[in-house]
């Protein structure tokens, strides 16, 4: 049963709560150090990619093939568990759920440090996957749950420029990091796992007094802000925030509504190139002609134009709630960018081309992440179908993960190629789900969805819709299903 609240509380709540003091409040405590837990997430799954251009593969005695198994492993664990670490974090306080996990990547990240074969890289990355896979999910998740949706766009574009951050700091840390070859007996390569395994773990411990739970219980508000913030997100379709309790009725909401299935195409669309990115950026760069240390510092810029671009489309997304013509234009971007990767031998045009790759990967990213946080009601139906869409999303790094072969070097020209076919996939999945959306808004503008509401005078009320004793009912049991309800297009 969803709580009610008092409507005098909230009249009360209503007069003596300023809310833009309020939500500077939220942003302060929640945005920063969510954005800190991803930077962190990002950097340790990706690290890889510039430890290799430090000898690893041959410290390690690996060849190129069992190099990328060992990048393939990480990705399975990653999105199996992502669907059921929601459930987790919805029923156990973020602050505790979301710190343990954090916790425990950071010491399989250190102990990346000191493996020694092939065994100990594939144990490591998959440990790696499966602490990991519940903190991006659960993120968007969480912020769900405390911003209106017209507001989630530019937070977690912030939030998501730290994968962009990630990528640009990771190439400067790697360079400097790489010069304590032989430090203490070991290589470049291992002191960058160790290093920032240790800034994980510090973080983690942490994050087990600063991250705030959820906003009925947070106790960095008032009783007064508690009501108010509560309210604000009831009015805005949010009917859940005041509490739900767990069904299955739920998960099955989530698993029978096409949106899950459309925006299976959406993510992988965008997740597979994202991984194919971060992980080989390096690699690409340096087989242009550049050196390790170049090809870590010539990615820095690379991902400081994503970074601009990404919180840009935030804002802009905020702004005009067109999120799906947003997707559409910045896949056909990225289409254009691997095009010229595809037949590209200039490696002035290729760098270029890695620029356009970046402005659209990352923005698209965060856009979808928003989008589908913002278009589906019910706390536990939201935390399942985000956790479903990114999960699969994840799960085709593995393929990504594989089609940048040695053999290939230096144009790449199977990996631009699947990359391309990922591309072109989101674009035809953003491009279905809008006209579907814009559909359904239209056939619930003329009525045809509306519930039959007991006493409530209707000629478009079908029993066929449901049949409810008040308009909070209707809203309470059918969530984004309610004929009142509006996606976001």
């Amino acid at each position: 049963m969803k709580q009610q609240l008092p409507r005098l509380k909230i009249r009360r709540a209503m007069l003596t709560v300023n809310e833009k003091k309020l939500l500077r409040k939220i942003d302060y405590l929640i945005v920063p150090w969510m954005t800190l837990l991803y930077l962190l997430s990002f950097m340790d799954r990706g690290s890889i990619g510039n430890a290799k251009l430090y000898n690893l593969e041959g410290d390690l005695h690996i060849s190129d093939r069992q190099y990328l198994n060992g990048l393939t492993v990480f990705f399975f664990p990653y999105a199996f568990i992502e669907p059921l670490s929601n459930v987790f974090l919805r029923r156990l306080r973020p602050s505790v759920y979301l710190s343990s996990i954090m916790l425990a990547w950071g010491v399989i990240m250190t102990c990346h440090g000191i493996i020694t074969n092939y065994g100990g890289l594939i144990a490591v990355r998959f440990l790696l996957g499966l602490t990991e896979g519940g903190l991006y999910a659960g993120v968007i998740f969480y912020m769900s749950s405390w911003f209106k949706r017209s507001e989630m766009g530019t937070r977690v574009a912030i939030f998501f420029s730290a994968a962009t951050i990630a990528g640009a700091f990771s190439g400067l840390l790697a360079a400097a990091i790489s010069n304590m070859n032989g430090v203490g007996g070991k290589a470049g390569w291992q002191w960058i796992f160790i290093l920032e395994g240790l800034a994980t773990v510090i973080v983690a411990i942490s994050s087990f007094w600063v991250i705030q739970d959820f906003p009925i219980t947070a106790k960095f508000l008032t009783e007064a802000e508690r009501i108010f913030v509560i309210n604000r997100l009831q009015n805005d379709s949010k009917q859940s925030a005041s509490g739900e309790t767990f069904s299955m009725k739920y998960i099955v909401q989530s698993l029978t509504d096409w949106h899950t299935y459309v925006g299976l195409g959406i993510f992988m669309g965008f997740d597979g190139p994202l991984y194919a990115f971060s992980l080989f950026t390096p690699s690409i760069i340096h087989q242009l002609g550049f050196g390790p240390t170049v090809a870590n510092l010539l990615s820095v810029p690379v991902y400081v134009w994503a970074c601009l671009i990404t919180c840009g489309v935030g804002v802009l997304g905020d702004r005009t709630n067109s999120r799906g013509y947003i997707n559409c234009f910045f896949f056909g971007i990225g289409g254009i960018g691997y095009i010229i990767l595809l037949v590209s031998k200039s490696a002035a045009l290729s760098y270029f081309a890695v620029y356009l790759a970046a402005a659209s990967i990352y923005p698209v990213a965060a856009n979808s992440a928003t989008w589908f946080a913002c278009n589906f009601e019910g706390s536990y139906k939201r935390a399942v179908t985000v956790a479903i869409v990114i999960g699969f999303g994840n799960l085709n790094g593995a393929v990504t993960s594989n089609v940048y072969r040695a053999q290939d070097t230096p144009f790449y020209r199977l990996g631009h190629a699947v990359v391309l076919g990922y591309i072109g996939i989101g674009l035809a999945s953003s491009a279905i789900c809008t006209v579907m959306l814009r559909r359904e808004n239209a056939r619930r503008d003329r009525g045809e969805r509306d519930e039959v509401i007991q006493g409530i005078p209707n000629d478009n009320a079908q029993e066929r819709n449901g049949v409810y004793a008040s308009v909070d009912e209707a809203r309470s049991a059918k969530g984004d299903k309610w004929s009142g309800f509006r996606y976001i297009v």
